[in-house]
């Protein structure tokens, strides 16, 4: 889509009427204004609501794309208009949690609609005397378990989004269960 005359749309500010009054009434004049009315109609519009541009629940559909590249978040060409609006007003939150688990679980839950958890590892641990022991051995790889939400697992989709946001030192599996862990069952 690209911004452009819409038939009939009136100036808010017409040319014609801020001439002096010696042309107010010369038919050339205010017909030649009343083009450049039509010219520039839509381009004042697009000023006079300019801030709303920038605001990705209410921006045009293809300007939220361009948001999108503003803020470095990819949008799926399939996913519907809401979500690409989500994913782009929640861009900060994602961009700070990214190579997480949680930026993980996050992603796939905003995304494809699913529950999530992530094995990844011991984890880091400090301390303030020396010789503590070390939270455990290093891991290579971490697993994904997944579990229907407020839509089914589709299990490419799910493979595809970790494996572009699962960190690059890792290797990422993902486990499709049919309902949440039995820890979770017994919360709700």
């Amino acid at each position: 889509m690209t911004r452009q005359a819409v038939p009939g749309l009136p100036s808010r500010y017409p040319l014609g009427e801020l001439l002096p009054g010696l042309y107010a009434g010369d038919d050339l004049a205010q017909r030649f204004t009343a083009g450049l009315d039509t010219v520039l109609a839509p381009i004042l519009s697009t000023l006079d609501n300019l801030a709303y541009y920038f605001d990705p629940r209410v921006a045009p559909e293809d300007f939220v794309a361009w948001l999108a590249g503003w803020v470095a978040m990819e949008l799926e060409p399939d996913w519907p208009p809401e979500l690409r609006r989500a994913v782009v007003i929640r861009a900060v939150e994602l961009h700070r949690w990214r190579g997480t688990a949680r930026g993980l679980v996050d992603r796939l839950w905003l995304c494809l609609g699913v529950h999530a958890r992530v094995f990844d590892g011991p984890g880091a641990a400090w301390s303030t005397s020396p010789a503590t022991a070390l939270p455990g051995a290093p891991t290579t790889e971490a697993r994904v378990q997944v579990w229907p939400g407020r839509a089914a697992v589709n299990r490419e989709q799910v493979v595809a989004l970790v494996d572009a946001h699962c960190p690059v030192h890792l290797t990422c599996t993902v486990e499709v269960m049919s309902g949440p862990p039995q820890q979770e069952r017994r919360r709700t």
